[in-house]
């Protein structure tokens, strides 16, 4: 990842997270509780997102707007990463500043039977984000290239195709107006260890627990090199993956909400202008 400035929410965020395309990144070399660029302390951090609400608030109201008046253009999240990452965190916290009526949210779970019976990219189209929407994928498409790969599910040369499948399908979205932020939330072995055990320690978090996540973390290097040969093999110019380090929560909170908000920023979206006459109708609503 390149190096920027630190502070603020400028060119640097996507800069510094941005993983070169077409380059496999060596997830052990990477350290997850770092902190590339921006607030480096917690207290500022949290305080640093926080500050960012108002923009981003803001920023989607005028997408939405804008959508009323025939712009096509919208965004989509993508988030993936191990088990306990923080995916549904940032849901929470990130996305928890939006206006919901404005978001569409989506957790892929296993395919159903129904889901099964199609090419795999069908249910994803099912859940784009309208003109004017911010979509959100709390995992995704990308579930079809990594734990297909490292539990076998297809065959090889199947798996291959679709590397190429989802390149061309996310180029299809770019040039159809979707931003498509792709987030990798990295996670070290240690701390996801321990945020397991935190749910086992805690009977109200036992709901989020499930004992498949010991079988899974058994599988962490064959894991690591699905995500790798991913964020390798599905990167591109129009859709490129970011890696946000996870181990920090409220690092993964500011570096996901900046990445938005420079998305956001970047297309600059703006109010329709009525189609009405303005000083007609505020003399008839003043007559009644």
């Amino acid at each position: 990842m390149g190096k920027g400035k630190k502070g603020g929410s400028g060119p640097s965020v996507r800069r510094a997270l941005r993983l070169p395309v077409g380059e496999r990144p060596d997830l052990a070399a990477i350290d997850p509780a770092g902190t590339p660029v921006g607030p480096s302390g917690k207290a500022a951090g949290v305080a640093a997102t926080a500050a960012l609400g108002e923009r981003l608030g803001a920023l989607q109201e005028r997408l939405y707007a804008a959508s009323t008046g025939g712009d096509r253009r919208r965004v989509l999240l993508v988030l993936q990463g191990m088990d306990t990452s923080g995916k549904g965190g940032t849901v929470k916290h990130v996305i928890g500043q939006f206006n919901p009526s404005g978001c569409r949210i989506k957790a892929f779970k296993a395919p159903t039977p129904q889901e099964l019976a199609h090419p795999f990219l069908w249910r994803v189209m099912k859940a784009l984000p309208g003109p004017g929407e911010i979509g959100i994928f709390d995992r995704s498409h990308y579930e079809d290239v990594l734990i297909a790969r490292v539990r076998t599910l297809v065959p090889r040369g199947q798996l291959r195709r679709r590397y190429g499948q989802i390149r061309r399908f996310e180029e299809a979205l770019a040039e159809d107006g979707v931003s498509i932020v792709k987030v990798f939330l990295h996670i070290g072995y240690e701390e996801q260890r321990r945020r397991l055990l935190e749910r086992l320690d805690n009977p109200d978090k036992h709901w989020k627990f499930n004992p498949g996540d010991i079988d899974e973390r058994l599988l962490w290097p064959a894991y690591q090199e699905a995500y790798e040969l991913a964020l390798e093999r599905c990167s591109s110019e129009e859709a490129p993956w970011y890696l946000v380090p996870a181990d920090r929560k409220w690092y993964r909170n500011w570096a996901i909400s900046s990445l938005l908000l420079e998305h956001l920023e970047e297309l600059d979206p703006r109010y329709p202008a009525g189609d009405f006459d303005v000083a007609e109708c505020r003399e008839r609503l003043l007559a009644t």
